[in-house]
């Protein structure tokens, strides 16, 4: 199969396009025609080896956790999913492996795309979304009325927060930059904070959730924002990060969380069924071929990506 893979950690150009061995279902799981994948900004941490303590890796290494395509295989015990079948899902594999044109994934964390939705459009959900979705909901507790900040709230992660936080009824504060402000407040943000123009850290309100989506603030600074018994979650963790995390667990009334997302079927169609009704949808800066993959991660590594990017790996209207 065609795929885009690196042979060795380094800058966006490690990244090499060839073939490789299509991959083959395990009795529990399902092959993917791979119709798009999304980029998510751990893809481009794993291939600098930033992360190759926590995530060693066996070249050549395909990334790419999120994908959109087509079952064409599935394994023995599985019964539920059945070639054919149109999908969307956040990849179970340690690193991902969905820049290619088949991926394989446990059938339980795959879901039906979302109708209306291209393959592209759905391949931006799944990692974004699902951290989105574990943050204000698992560990932040997240009930209707409540105060929300969403840190980086133009972001992959961000403009699906900021749509979550309003599905579940809390008012949302929405944190970006000024060419964002816009786009923020047409997801449903109640107020919009412009960083370039005001710290939202000396905000007068008190937020019963602060979710850092970019892991650009701190508890320390993030602290006296926080109602008594709010929490502060961040994508990211930093040493300080760690310290307070456990620090609170046992003593503080304000809590100091990490999200470690987690490919979930279950999610994603909760997510499916939200977008089918018109409340969440993916915001997508840009779209490249899959040979362009080193252009999207240098576009990516840049920053200031509004929404997500997404890789075509097959070209068609659905």
């Amino acid at each position: 199969m065609h795929a885009v893979y690196l042979k060795q950690y380094g800058p966006p150009g490690v990244l090499e396009c060839g073939e490789l061995a299509k991959p083959q279902p395990t009795d529990g799981g399902v092959v993917i025609q791979v119709y798009a994948a999304g980029i998510n900004p751990i893809d481009r941490r794993i291939r600098s080896g930033s992360l190759r303590c926590f995530l060693p890796a066996q070249f050549p290494l395909i990334l790419g956790f999120d994908v959109s395509g087509v079952v064409t295989e599935v394994g023995g015990a599985v019964s539920h999913v059945k070639p054919g079948d149109e999908v969307y899902c956040m990849l179970d594999q340690r690193h991902g492996s969905g820049y290619a044109e088949f991926a394989v994934a446990s059938a339980d964390v795959v879901a039906p795309k979302p109708a209306g939705l291209s393959h592209c459009e759905a391949a931006a959900v799944p990692l974004a979304a699902c951290t989105a979705l574990q943050s204000l909901r698992d560990l932040g507790g997240i009930t209707e009325g409540q105060r929300v900040l969403i840190n980086g709230a133009s972001g992959g992660v961000g403009t699906f927060a900021v749509q979550l936080g309003k599905v579940f009824g809390a008012e949302v504060t929405g944190v970006c930059s000024t060419g964002n402000v816009d786009l923020v407040k047409e997801l449903g943000a109640d107020q919009v904070v412009d960083y370039k123009t005001q710290d939202f850290t000396r905000d007068q309100r008190k937020y019963d959730i602060v979710f850092d989506a970019v892991a650009k603030s701190s508890f320390v600074a993030c602290r006296r924002i926080l109602k008594t018994k709010g929490r502060y979650i961040r994508t990211v963790p930093s040493p300080s990060h760690i310290l307070f995390r456990v620090l609170t667990k046992v003593w503080g009334r304000k809590c100091c969380q990490t999200i470690w997302v987690k490919p979930s079927g279950n999610d994603l169609r909760f997510l499916k069924d939200l977008i089918e009704d018109g409340k969440v949808r993916p915001i997508i800066d840009q779209m490249f071929p899959l040979k362009d993959a080193c252009k999207a991660h240098e576009l990516s590594q840049a920053g200031h990506v509004k929404g997500k990017l997404v890789l075509q790996v097959i070209e068609t209207n659905g």
